[in-house]
């Protein structure tokens, strides 16, 4: 009821403990508090929060509109509402090193459990488009220098995220990730990976979490879990991918209602009252609420200004 009882210190410690287990975990992307809920009723292992989604989410596209207020306050809402760790996209880190040092603290304080930096310039793209620009690799390093160093929970996850393979060659996508790493990286996610071949690469580059991005419509092939793992992926995200299949559903009803003056023929697919009521525990809410107004309101009962001070305040009444 309301939101998670576990603290957040306790969600980056089970991040960790799961990017340690050998077995690669699942981060289905929340595009609000209620998805995030039903991801982790479905058994996944954390909850990822894309960039793109929340820009999406205010009608914008994925280039760097959205400012560090915005993203930690959705994030905040998102991450509250589940048990999981939730890990968000923090894009280029909002500004110079020193802004990327106060956004990490703000990601703390909003209880996430991690969050990862790009070496794109600012304003960014999405990883995924082409005509991107990287940084020089001496702003990217003291990007994440920054973030490691200004993190108060040493728990808190700092991934760096690379786009130079959309600009550069495999080679130099490797040599970055191993800078990045020995600036203070948790993990490294390699942006727009063309093969298993290259993840392997990754892999054999550096000896933290590789995070593998599986976006619809994107440049990296759907591969499936066990392929990734056996390429040596520690962690695979859908970022988009609930809301692309929301939006497409929202659309085929809207369709419907405008070609049959009705939303019947959507309503099979629809999830149904029932379930939402489960996905926001209405049970839970009404329990507490009985619990807590569990006494009977006199008939008499005078309301409005003369009864709010008390019963003494009446009598002062002319």
């Amino acid at each position: 009821m309301l939101y998670s009882n576990v603290p957040a210190e306790e969600k980056r410690r089970a991040l960790r403990t799961g990017l340690s287990s050998g077995r690669i975990q699942q981060f289905p992307g929340a595009f609000n508090p209620l998805s995030a809920r039903l991801i982790g009723d479905k058994g996944f292992d954390g909850v990822y929060i894309s960039g793109a989604v929340i820009a999406a989410d205010l009608g914008l596209p994925d280039i760097g509109l959205t400012t560090l207020t915005e993203v930690a306050h959705r994030a905040g809402q998102i991450a509250r509402m589940t048990d999981l760790p939730c890990i968000v996209d923090a894009d280029t880190g909002f500004g110079e090193p020193m802004n990327v040092a106060r956004s990490v603290q703000e990601l703390e304080n909003a209880g996430l459990a991690g969050c990862h930096i790009e070496d794109q310039f600012n304003p960014k793209r999405c990883g995924h488009l082409d005509g991107k620009n990287v940084v020089d690799l001496d702003t990217a390093v003291k990007r994440i220098r920054a973030a490691a160093d200004a993190r108060r929970d040493p728990n808190f996850l700092i991934m760096a995220r690379t786009d130079i393979r959309g600009t550069d060659s495999l080679a130099a996508a490797q040599e970055r990730s191993r800078a990045l790493v020995e600036a203070g990286a948790d993990a490294i996610f390699p942006e727009a990976m063309r093969s298993l071949a290259e993840f392997r690469a990754i892999r054999d580059a550096v000896d933290v979490p590789i995070l593998a991005n599986m976006t619809e419509f994107g440049k990296s092939e759907l591969f499936t879990v066990g392929q990734l793992q056996e390429a040596g992926v520690t962690m695979v995200i859908y970022p988009v991918t609930l809301l692309r299949s929301a939006m497409g559903a929202a659309e085929r009803t809207l369709d419907s209602i405008r070609a049959h003056g009705t939303q019947e023929p959507a309503v099979p697919d629809m999830q149904t009252r029932s379930r939402l009521y489960e996905l926001v525990d209405y049970e839970g809410y009404n329990r507490f609420d009985s619990s807590v107004f569990n006494f009977e309101v006199p008939s008499g009962h005078r309301t409005g200004s003369d009864t709010s001070a008390g019963p003494d305040a009446q009598e002062d009444q002319p």
